[in-house]
C-alpha cells in the first residue's frame, strides 16, 4: 500500500518534471520561431497548432508517470498507473476551476479527456516492456 502510493506520487512527479521541462524549452523556441503569431506565452494556449502541440506533449508526459508509477509499483502496477492518472486528473480540475485564464476550456477538456487512458497506456507498456 504504502510503496503504491509512493510510486503515484513518483509519478505525478515524473510527469510534472517532464511536462516543465518540456514546455521551458519548446515555449521559448515557438514564440522565436512564430513571432507574428506567437508574440507572447498568452497566446500559445490560443494558437491552435500550438495547443495540439500541448496537448500531445503533455499527454506523452501523463503517459510516462503512469509508466514510471507502473514501474515502481510492486503488486497490480496497472491499477496504480491508472490511480495516478485519476489523481491527475482531479488536481488539473482543481486548477482548471482555479485559474481558467489559464488556458481555453477546450485545451483543459482535451486534457482531461484523455488523461486516465493516457496513464493506463503507460503503464500496460511498462507492463509489456517488463514481460519481455
Amino acid at each position: 500500500m504504502i510503496r503504491g502510493i509512493l510510486a503515484i506520487l513518483a509519478g505525478i512527479a515524473a510527469l510534472t518534471v517532464s511536462s516543465f521541462a518540456i514546455e521551458a524549452v519548446a515555449n521559448p523556441l515557438m514564440m522565436r520561431m512564430f513571432p507574428h503569431a506567437l508574440p507572447d506565452r498568452a497566446a500559445i494556449a490560443q494558437n491552435l497548432p500550438a495547443s495540439m502541440f500541448l496537448f500531445v506533449y503533455s499527454t506523452l508526459c501523463v503517459a510516462f508517470g503512469g509508466y514510471v508509477t507502473a514501474w515502481l509499483a510492486y503488486r497490480s502496477p496497472i491499477r496504480y498507473a491508472v490511480i495516478m492518472g485519476a489523481v491527475e486528473l482531479a488536481l488539473t480540475v482543481w486548477a482548471m476551476l482555479s485559474f481558467p485564464q489559464q488556458a481555453p476550456l477546450r485545451n483543459w477538456i482535451a486534457g482531461m479527456v484523455l488523461m486516465v487512458p493516457a496513464a493506463w497506456c503507460g503503464g500496460l507498456l511498462r507492463v509489456r516492456s517488463s514481460s519481455r
